[in-house]
C-alpha cells in the first residue's frame, strides 16, 4: 500500500497505486498498464520519478470499460 491513503470505513485503502500493484488490482500484465497509460486509458500522475495510478483513475478505467462492454450488446 503507498503511502498516501484515504478511510473507507475502518480500513484503509490506497489514494495512489505504484504500477506494480495496478497490475494486481486490474490483473493485467505490467505491459498492458503501460499501454493503456500511453494510449491515455489509464491516468497517471507522477511524484518525483514515480509514477502512481490514483484510485480513481482505475475506478474510472473500469466503468469505461463497463461502457464499452453495454455499447457492444
Amino acid at each position: 500500500m503507498t503511502a498516501l491513503s484515504h478511510r473507507s470505513g475502518e480500513a484503509m485503502t490506497p489514494a495512489l497505486y505504484r504500477i506494480g500493484e495496478a497490475t494486481k488490482v486490474l490483473r493485467m500484465s505490467r505491459t498492458v498498464i503501460y499501454d493503456l497509460i500511453r494510449t491515455g486509458r489509464l491516468r497517471t500522475v507522477k511524484e518525483g520519478r514515480t509514477r502512481l495510478v490514483p484510485a480513481s483513475a482505475i475506478t474510472d478505467y473500469v466503468a469505461l470499460l463497463e461502457h464499452e462492454a453495454g455499447a457492444v450488446r
